[in-house]
């Protein structure tokens, strides 16, 4: 047979497709050639060692030394050209490792993907390896152990290497090593081709069997760690009568694991150990270690729940004071009991379970008074299964309540809260006297546990509690005073917000908090002196009576005002709800006082005055009594590059103006002169109220116009000032004809009753509006919140009796799993998976794909189809995945072989850790017939839809207003959609971006030619989006743009490439243009 050589690497291609393969000779393996001192591809027949591929020309021969034969042999060039080998007697087959991996080559048994280009295990070839492990030392052999495990678990099982590492590592002595086999053992390949179990397997088995009888407890104790995880029977049926002898070893260690031997054994085949629960119902009766104990009493548990509950009867009165694992075991007992799970037995099992129920509810009772926070939560769990009495459900959330104040990762605490919540919510009004327990989880310093301790609190507050439940926040309040920590002002807000709630929905207590509140209007933080300023203009609407008192106090406070939004809702209080002159009088005395001397204008220059002369008289001083200064002339350049010519003269004056500007003024002064006109409309519209007002109710024309002048002079000293040069910026037009229109009110007091009826009677009327949509979204959020009508009147009644054997009872602990497994709905809802298919390939591809893309919460699970569409056998067919964005794989595929038209399921899982755009793409990489046949699909691209993570959310307008300012990330979209009417294109929106609408829908109401609405969502992770759409009507067309904030940037770009996508699509509903 002639064959033409090449160099099998590189240059793969030019090699003929005459060379040998290996199905047909035997083994190709790495040399290297000794003469050129290069790595050549060596074909070894054991005993005909011929070179196939040297790099160097062929004149010269060269001596090539073969491991496998220990023979040097000469190469001549006809060497080279005629070949005559003998047949295949040896079917195993390893590749050359150093070769290029992406490269096809002839003398390549199978193409490998590209994925495991370069990596550290295919940097060694088989003789490599072989070596390393005949020769090597203990940490080289232990070294390339590791490496072929790696090797095998990426597809590639190094059968050849399996006789070297019986014969050279497996006598070793050294545990490590012993440890590492272990490992081999468990994946290395134990079948052959027929199905049948490797002959080299009776020697592992020996060696196991050995190792089960070593003297050392160690080394039988890791052995039997590891025969826990044998599938194969025919390596286990050996094994069983060393692990039965292991039972009655001296040492726990071994004990224990030899129980868990025998479960496993049991579990996968009972008919190797056929008395296995006899066995360890002996063994447990005689065992006096309690881990041991613990081990068998689980295998029971799961094998035999009868011989388990005979036990537990008799340990009865034992079990409060056994140790934690115990302890547990116990509890899994109890709870499968009560969900009548027991396998085998179970009539018998359901006669026991009626009467040990009460020795149950007593055995968790007195479980959760135990030293371990695990055992106190399960044994709560467990608790709230075996009954729903009100007493055990307390019982049940104290224990809950006493685990959060003690442990101390606040994740532990997040997650026990929630389990509290969810009791709360099965159990209406049942905890309500508990709340002043869950209050002291508030001694934490973590934010995030106390804003959801404070919510849960205000939602079992009631009106027997509310007055104990406010005093503790007026304390923690007060101690934000005299204390201070981390978050110390974030703490102070979330207690004034707390007491808000109460008071509003408690009327009671509302005369006792708000002026408590009150004295934190000064306070230096503006977040919580706005919420107070919101909670005092709620209560003084909602409760009439109380207006009187709270506006002479409010009053009392406005010199320790130093916001600019306080300001403005203190003016807007007292412009509409005083309504006694004594009131009225009283208000325009405390503004006078904060807003200082009036004019502005006139006393602000007559302090400039002042000090320009007192400047002045300095200057004289110093140049020694000169009448006339002289002046001094400089250039500068300024910021834009251009030149000025500063003098004396200016420097002097600029001196003068900002000492005048930082002098001490009234607070109102000092907000109008640092530019806050809006601050200044608002207080011309309350001087006009109050004016108008005391109109209709005083007779006294003197005093009237006395008032009405005083009004009217700081109005237009507000403006007056504005347009001078102390203040830090210019008056802007708003507030200008914001302050004219006041002015133009009360010139016209007696000829405008319809600008009186605004100012008196609509102002306030807008505001009930908006508290009244406030509560109806409340009440609808209440709504939605519980849960819906769990049976029906009419239902059919269910007898137990007649139930079928999986028509169970479901626990948290199931529905917990169910949930993180994906699998929400039994039923999977038909029309819903279609939804979700997504087409990888082509169908006139060779290989069809497709994916079912699963959405559960932190990941995704995708279920691929593949289907050979050949008339021929695909090997190693390997699907790989790799992602863009917040997205990693978790499993990677294994290779499969695919017969002609057959097809195969393949799953993968993704983990998502944050709410961006994400993108999946991927290969199909595969073998035909041919063993240089390999061949590449390419996948479709998998987008992942970020609405499966953003849900329709709801705040308030000051938690809107305090993210906006707050988030620093921000997307603008403008607008370009075929849709011509607004509110539709707003719902458009809507339903395109999963965001709630936070505009109340009276200020939606009505036909105009523009609209601005908030919306707001929040994503799985707990990320908040924030969008603002303003947009308007122009000759049949909107106009205008989407501005999407949030705290990170994925989430705003995510959602902003959403909003351009579907924008343009219009909406079903859209109604035509007229």
């Amino acid at each position: 047979m002639r064959i033409q050589l090449g160099y099998l690497g590189l240059l793969a291609p030019f090699v003929s497709a005459t060379l040998p393969t290996p199905d047909e000779y035997g083994i190709i393996h790495k040399e290297t050639c000794l003469t050129a001192n290069r790595e050549i591809q060596k074909f070894t027949n054991h005993g005909k060692c011929l070179v196939i591929g040297c790099p160097n020309s062929y004149e010269n021969g060269y001596f090539h030394y073969c491991h496998t034969c220990s023979t040097t042999s000469e190469t001549t060039e006809s060497d080279r050209d005629i070949i005559s080998i003998a047949p295949r007697p040896n079917p195993n087959f390893q590749q050359g490792s150093r070769l290029e991996r992406s490269t096809i080559s002839a003398s390549q048994g199978k193409t490998t993907s590209y994925n495991r280009l370069q990596r550290e295990q295919d940097q060694y070839g088989a003789q490599d390896l072989r070596a390393a492990l005949e020769k090597g030392t203990d940490e080289v052999k232990l070294e390339t152990l590791r490496r072929i495990i790696v090797s095998t678990l990426n597809g590639n099982s190094q059968p050849t290497l399996l006789m070297p590492i019986i014969q050279f590592v497996l006598p070793t002595r050294n545990k490590q090593i012993k440890k590492m086999l272990h490992f081999y053992w468990e994946v290395c390949p134990k079948y052959d081709d027929s199905g049948k179990l490797k002959q080299e397997m009776i020697l592992v088995c020996n060696a196991i069997r050995n190792d089960l009888q070593h003297p050392n407890e160690y080394i039988r104790g890791a052995t039997l760690r590891f025969v826990q995880k044998l599938r194969e029977p025919e390596l286990l049926e050996p094994l069983v009568p060393t692990i039965r002898t292991c039972l009655e070893h001296r040492h726990s260690f071994v004990r224990k694991n030899a129980v868990f031997a025998v479960y496993s054994i049991y579990q996968a085949f009972d008919y190797l150990i056929p008395d296995a629960p006899e066995l360890v119902q002996t063994f447990l009766t005689a065992e006096s270690d309690l881990t041991c104990k613990r081990n068998a009493f689980i295998m029971l548990v799961n094998t035999s729940p009868v011989r388990a509950i005979e036990y537990l009867v008799q340990i009865y009165e034992q079990i409060s004071s056994m140790d934690g694992l115990m302890q547990q075991a116990v509890i899994e007992l109890i709870r499968k009991d009560r969900e009548g799970k027991g396998e085998g037995g179970k009539e018998e099992l359901k006669v026991i379970v009626g009467g040990m129920k009460v020795r149950y509810i007593r055995i968790i009772s007195d479980l959760l008074e135990s030293s371990s926070h695990s055992v106190k939560y399960e044994a709560a769990m467990t608790l709230t299964t075996l009954t729903q009495n009100p007493a055990a459900v307390k019982a049940a959330a104290a224990c809950f309540i006493d685990l959060i104040v003690k442990e101390s990762d606040n994740n532990v605490k997040m997650i026990v809260l929630d389990r509290v919540e969810a009791l709360r919510s099965k159990h209406e009004h049942v905890l309500d006297d508990m709340v002043m327990d869950l209050l002291r989880v508030l001694s934490s310093p973590d934010m995030d546990l106390r804003r959801k301790a404070t919510n849960l609190a205000l939602d079992m507050v009631s009106s027997r509690n509310v007055e104990d439940v406010v005093l503790f926040f007026k304390k923690e309040l007060i101690k934000t005073l005299s204390e201070t920590f981390e978050k110390n002002a974030e703490y102070r807000q979330l207690l004034i917000q707390s007491i808000h709630t109460c008071a509003i929905k408690f009327s009671e207590v509302a005369s006792n908090v708000v002026h408590v509140l009150m004295e934190f209007l000064g306070d230096s933080n503006n977040s919580a002196a706005v919420d107070v300023i919101a909670f005092v203009r709620e209560v003084v609407e909602k409760f009439p009576d109380l207006r009187s008192s709270i506006i002479k106090k409010l009053l009392q406070t406005f010199g320790e005002i130093k916001s600019g939004k306080v300001f403005r809702g203190a003016l807007w209080i007292v412009g509409e709800y005083c309504t006694t002159e004594e009131d009225m009088l009283e208000t325009l005395q405390q503004i006078r006082t904060v807003i200082g001397e009036v004019p502005i204008l006139a006393s602000e220059q007559r302090l400039l005055d002042a000090a320009e002369a007192v400047a002045e008289a300095e200057a004289q001083a110093d140049d020694g009594g000169n009448s006339k200064p002289v002046p001094t002339t400089t250039t500068k350049v300024l910021a834009d590059g251009t030149y000025a010519t500063e003098t004396s003269f200016s420097v002097t004056a600029s001196a003068s103006l900002n000492k005048v500007k930082a002098q001490s003024k009234p607070p109102l002064r000092a907000l109008i002169l640092g530019g806050d006109f809006y601050t200044g409309s608002v207080l011309a519209s309350a001087l006009t109220k109050l004016v108008l007002r005391f109109v209709g109710l005083s007779t006294n024309s003197s005093l009237i116009n006395e008032l009405r002048a005083e009004a009217m002079l700081m109005m237009t000293s507000v403006i007056r000032v504005g347009q001078s040069q102390f203040v830090s910026v210019p008056i802007d037009e708003d507030s200008v004809e914001r302050i004219t229109t006041c002015l133009q009110a009360l010139a016209e007091v007696s000829q405008a009753k319809t600008i009186e009826d605004i100012f008196l009677h609509d102002t306030q009327a807008a505001y009930t509006q908006m508290i009244a949509h406030v509560e109806k979204k409340a009440a609808e959020k209440r709504g939605k919140d519980k849960k819906s009508v769990a049976v029906q009147p009419d239902d059919l009644i269910t007898f137990r009796q007649f139930a079928k054997k999986n028509d169970g009872y479901v626990d948290d602990y199931e529905a917990d799993l169910t949930q993180a497994t994906g699998n929400l709905d039994p039923a999977n809802d038909f029309l819903s998976k279609l939804s979700r298919i997504v087409q990888l390939t082509g169908f006139s591809d060779p290989v069809y794909a497709e994916a079912y893309v699963n959405v559960n919460q932190f990941d995704i699970m995708l279920d691929v189809l593949i289907v050979n569409q050949t008339p021929e056998t695909l090997q190693n067919l390997t699907v790989e995945f790799a992602t863009l964005g917040d997205l990693k794989l978790v499993e990677r595929p294994i290779p499969h072989t695919l017969g002609p038209m057959s097809f195969q399921s393949i799953k993968a899982t993704i983990k998502v850790s944050s709410t961006e755009t994400g993108v999946i793409f991927g290969n199909i990489f595969y073998d035909g017939p041919a063993t240089s046949d390999g061949h590449c699909v390419v996948l479709n691209d998998i987008h992942i839809d970020i609405l499966d993570y953003i849900k329709p959310a709801f705040c308030n307008e000051n938690q809107f207003r305090s993210m906006w300012t707050e988030f620093e990330w921000e997307n603008k979209v403008n607008v370009n959609t075929t849709i011509d009417d607004l509110r539709t294109y707003l719902d458009h929106i809507m339903a395109a971006t999963n965001m709630s609408c936070l505009t109340p829908d009276a200020a939606l109401s009505g036909d105009c030619g523009f609209l601005s609405a908030n919306m707001y969502a929040r994503s799985l992770f707990g990320e908040d989006a924030l969008a603002n759409l303003s947009i308007e009507k122009a000759d049949g067309v909107l106009q205008g743009h989407v501005r999407i904030r949030s705290k990170t940037q994925g989430i705003a770009l995510s959602l902003g490439d959403k909003i351009t996508l579907l924008q343009s699509k219009k909406a079903n509903t859209a109604v035509p243009a007229s």
